[in-house]
């Protein structure tokens, strides 16, 4: 009789212990569900259009350029797309934007300075905010003016009638 009496006063602990963790638990999902209420407001992610750079005039740190680079040193598409930018930028005036400090930097600033010029620390941030550049890397094509005539992530969206080829033959 005395493990009976042991048993079940165990699984009555068991039963409030149990008690105790899901009340808990609900407290906690209604902190969440008002915490998502709260942020439904907000908008929702959409995702970065390039084209809302094009007609922006460049700043003076690039004034001269028909061919812009937007790189970020955190990022691996950039660090695989600068040699195609490199052979791009051959034969025209070309600025290489590196955010970043550090090794990775000097590795994107060897990749792409033979055959542009370049510009890094806290002026590559300056010029990345100052265009509203919001993804990496972002290639700007711009005209004898500096304003962005074709921007896109990609370097072949600068191809085409409008793109890269009209600006090594310009």
């Amino acid at each position: 009789m005395p493990f009976l009496v042991a048993a079940v006063v165990l699984f009555g602990l068991l039963c409030l212990l149990n008690l105790i963790v899901t009340l808990g638990l609900l407290r906690r999902l209604r902190e969440h569900t008002a915490e998502l209420e709260r942020l439904a407001g907000r908008p929702a992610f959409a995702p970065y259009d390039p084209g809302v750079l094009v007609g922006r005039t460049l700043p003076e740190a690039a004034a001269g350029a028909r061919l812009v680079g937007f790189f970020d040193v955190g990022c691996d598409t950039c660090h695989e797309r600068a040699p195609q930018f490199a052979e791009a930028a051959g034969g025209q005036p070309a600025l290489a934007v590196i955010s970043g400090d550090g090794a990775k930097a000097g590795d994107l600033a060897a990749v792409v300075g033979g055959v542009s010029s370049v510009i890094t620390g806290k002026e590559a941030d300056r010029l990345t905010h100052a265009l509203g550049v919001e993804a990496f890397p972002m290639f700007l094509r711009a005209d004898p003016e500096g304003r962005v005539v074709a921007a896109d992530t990609e370097l072949a969206g600068l191809t085409g009638p409008t793109g890269l080829a009209a600006a090594t033959t310009a």
